[in-house]
């Protein structure tokens, strides 16, 4: 497996033309017949990569393995949209990246419910599933906020020398 070169999220037209690694989860798939798309989730965002037969057919042909929740790694080339295929819905929406090479990290059973916001779940069935509930956009960006609040109350108590301190540290015995 190659490393990560950047998150779903972060492609712009400024990376067109360059090679990049982008790792995540597989959140729609859409077979064309000679071209298979694929949004690319993490959690930064979404990236549409394309498998195309004519550029690559074994990659191509490993694409059609791939289903909703699989961990890929994909290697490929930053392209620009053409103008009627352009998404202005998403920060990514400009570019899509052509795979060059696709290593599974990860198979995934059909999941009961879409890793998506506007779907009706109930709360039994989220809680039930909570890892994959908390892979939900809406429950993304709670976290990232509960994770900036708790950074700026850190950095405030530490610019007032205050000291942290998890008090089971002090109740625990000593050898």
């Amino acid at each position: 497996m190659k490393i990560r070169t950047h998150r779903c999220g972060e492609l712009t037209r400024a990376q067109v033309g360059q090679q990049v690694v982008l790792n995540g989860w597989v959140q729609r798939r859409r077979d064309h017949g000679t071209v298979l798309f694929i949004d690319l989730r993490d959690r930064t965002g979404l990236t549409q990569v394309v498998f195309n037969a004519e550029r690559n057919a074994a990659v191509h042909q490993a694409a059609h393995t791939l289903r909703s929740e699989c961990v890929v790694s994909v290697t490929g080339q930053v392209m620009a949209r053409p103008d009627e295929s352009k998404n202005t819905n998403l920060p990514t929406g400009e570019i899509e990246v052509f795979v060059d090479a696709v290593e599974i990290l990860n198979e995934a059973k059909t999941p009961p419910f879409m890793i998506e916001d506007d779907l009706e779940i109930t709360e039994s069935l989220r809680l039930k599933y909570r890892y994959l509930d908390l892979r939900r956009p809406r429950m993304q960006r709670l976290l990232g906020l509960r994770h900036g609040i708790m950074q700026a109350v850190r950095a405030f108590l530490n610019a007032e020398q205050f000291l942290e301190v998890e008090t089971p540290v002090l109740t625990k015995s000593t050898p």
